[in-house]
């Protein structure tokens, strides 16, 4: 069963994740100031530390000027990832390994024409805290079965 209505899912910054994300980038760090010792190795450990924070900036806390805001299933077969400039990005469904309980990565169609832009994504990775259940429950049918639940076509509501 398909709505053909268009459905909104906000996304909300997640603590959680963003303190994973810069511990991971911690632990990278620690590691290569273990292996690299002196200034060089401690400016390589800093630099991936920025970069940790940076990431948990954008990716799980939502701050920055390109992160995502909400998705927005159009119908059926599209949905897209509104970021917080104005843009509308194209999502597709994850392969096999994409959808867990826990939390949908996504694919992010390339605009056309294609040219390499720095920064740019080509993955959007949402666990489970960034949005409410329902909207990650709506999310995970999405990716998994590429259908929302809805009425059937030609049915009247209840």
């Amino acid at each position: 069963m398909v709505s053909s209505t268009t459905r909104r899912l906000e996304l909300l910054p997640c603590k959680r994740f963003a303190s994973l994300v810069t511990l991971a980038h911690a632990a990278a760090a620690a590691a290569l100031l273990a292996v690299l010792p002196g200034w060089v190795g401690a400016a390589v450990a800093l630099l991936v530390l920025a970069l940790g924070v940076a990431a948990a900036w954008d990716r799980a806390l939502l701050r920055a000027a390109r992160s995502p805001r909400a998705i927005e299933f159009r119908g059926p077969n599209e949905a897209v990832c509104l970021v917080a400039g104005g843009d509308a990005l194209a999502l597709e469904p994850p392969g096999d390994g994409g959808v867990t309980r826990y939390w949908v990565a996504l694919k992010l169609r390339p605009p056309e024409p294609r040219r390499f832009v720095v920064g740019r994504r080509r993955a959007l990775f949402l666990p489970a805290c960034m949005m409410s259940a329902e909207s990650a429950r709506l999310l995970r049918l999405w990716a998994r079965w590429h259908k929302l639940p809805g009425v059937a076509p030609g049915q009247l509501p209840t």
